[in-house]
């Protein structure tokens, strides 16, 4: 059997019994393990358990084809892990673009096609990012960008054009880390030389990605509590707060994850879910579990989907037969109406502008305040470590610094 490792990467052959086709096939997979986390290549070929027990003894002429195939495969995507390996710089994204040709002589051909194999991996969001990058980067450059054009100086123009058009730190570095990543794959496959990599950090004459930061607001429970009470009589607008309320119950549950809920999710008085965000990404999925609470089965009863078997969407917007990409475009649609009622309710109520990332950042605020263990909080919120949630919890306490610091004075007041 076939089986690589080198620098920390193995490579062997999979072959996936988990899900058969029509005419009784399973297909062959390539299998690459990587710091406990593991992804799988199609090879596209598609055999029977019969003759996957003798593939690799056989003497049968369309075996051995099919052998010589699984091979060749197997021998290209072992080559690129030892480039990868041997430069230290291997991804599993930047193996996936070796592999399926997504690296090519220019930065505007790299970018197209690494936005072609994400589509083609259901990764929407992902190419979505790359999509707004090239997008980005050709407003100002051209439609043909060259990797000898990419230096610390072309670097820090874009830059200084971007923050020209108002764009935020945030934005600039989520382009460049897209940008990053397509010419270190380029590295990888040979077509520019390492010398002229213009990344790094400045104290080496390198350009250094900034650091984006964005506020987070957390509302209080008065804040809270007026949003909660608030009607304008109007259907629409109550059906998409209702929303919103329910991803602040639920574990401050992001709308991605709210829509794909299924009545299969709910175990008794708990829903059982995996955050879309991190599922592709770990490989030890972690299960979030929230408590449903009598407002958000009120929620439910009332704009929730009617038919209530297992496999129907809690939330009636995504279509059982929906593609990924006609998904993420709903779930796109509805984040936008909510935000929308929330943004108007925000200017009555005289308060800073509310989105559905609010209802997160109150969720876990509201634990925080309220004495709950930093370890609930973190598993609550599907966090990997707590010191992912103690620095999320950090940028929240506004609140809390303007009360402190109103003490440095008090002595004023006496």
């Amino acid at each position: 059997m076939l089986k690589h490792s080198q620098g920390g990467v193995t490579l062997s052959l999979f072959f996936d019994q988990r899900r058969q086709t029509n005419d009784g096939k399973y297909p062959i997979k390539l299998s690459v393990c990587h710091q406990r986390k593991r992804k799988y290549i199609a090879t596209g070929i598609y055999i029977t358990k019969a003759e996957w027990d003798i593939l690799f003894t056989t003497k049968k002429r369309e075996l051995i084809a099919t052998r010589n195939t699984v091979e060749n495969a197997y021998l290209k995507l072992k080559h690129h892990i030892e480039i990868l390996a041997a430069k230290g710089i291997f991804s599993f994204d930047a193996l996936s673009s070796l592999y399926h040709g997504a690296t090519e002589k220019t930065v505007s051909e790299a970018f197209a096609s690494k936005i072609k194999l994400l589509k083609e991996n259901d990764q929407i969001a992902t190419a979505g990012m790359y999509e707004c990058a090239l997008n980005s980067l050709s407003s100002l450059f051209g439609s043909q960008i060259n990797y000898k054009d990419i230096t610390v100086g072309w670097l820090k123009s874009y830059e200084k054009n971007m923050l020209k058009e108002n764009r935020s730190y945030t934005t600039i570095s989520m382009y460049l880390r897209c940008l990053r990543a397509i010419f270190k794959e380029a590295m990888a496959a040979g077509y520019v030389e390492e010398s002229s990599y213009p990344f790094g950090a400045e104290k080496n004459n390198k350009y250094e990605i900034p650091s984006g930061t964005k506020r987070k607001l957390a509302l209080s429970m008065s804040t809270l509590k007026q949003i909660f009470d608030y009607n304008d009589g109007s259907e629409a607008t109550e059906k998409y707060v209702a929303l919103w309320k329910f991803s602040y119950l639920c574990n401050g549950a992001n709308m991605n994850d709210i829509l794909r809920l299924k009545y299969s999710n709910i175990q008794g008085e708990e829903l059982f879910f995996e955050r879309g965000k991190t599922t592709r990404r770990t490989r030890n999925k972690r299960e979030i579990v929230a408590y449903i609470t009598p407002e958000m089965r009120e929620i439910v009863a009332k704009w929730g989907n009617k038919n209530t078997s297992p496999n129907s969407y809690i939330f009636p917007y995504i279509a059982e037969k929906s593609t990924e990409q006609q998904k993420k475009t709903i779930i796109a649609d509805v984040i936008k109406r909510i935000n929308k009622r929330m943004k108007k309710i925000a200017d009555e109520l005289g308060i800073p502008k509310i989105t559905t990332y609010t209802a997160r950042h109150s969720y876990a605020t509201v634990l925080k305040r309220s004495g709950a263990n930093i370890a609930f909080i973190s598993e609550s919120l599907g966090h990997s470590d707590i010191k992912t949630t103690e620095d999320y919890l950090a940028s929240f306490e506004t609140e809390e610094r303007k009360k402190n610091a109103q003490q440095l004075t008090n002595f004023l007041k006496k």
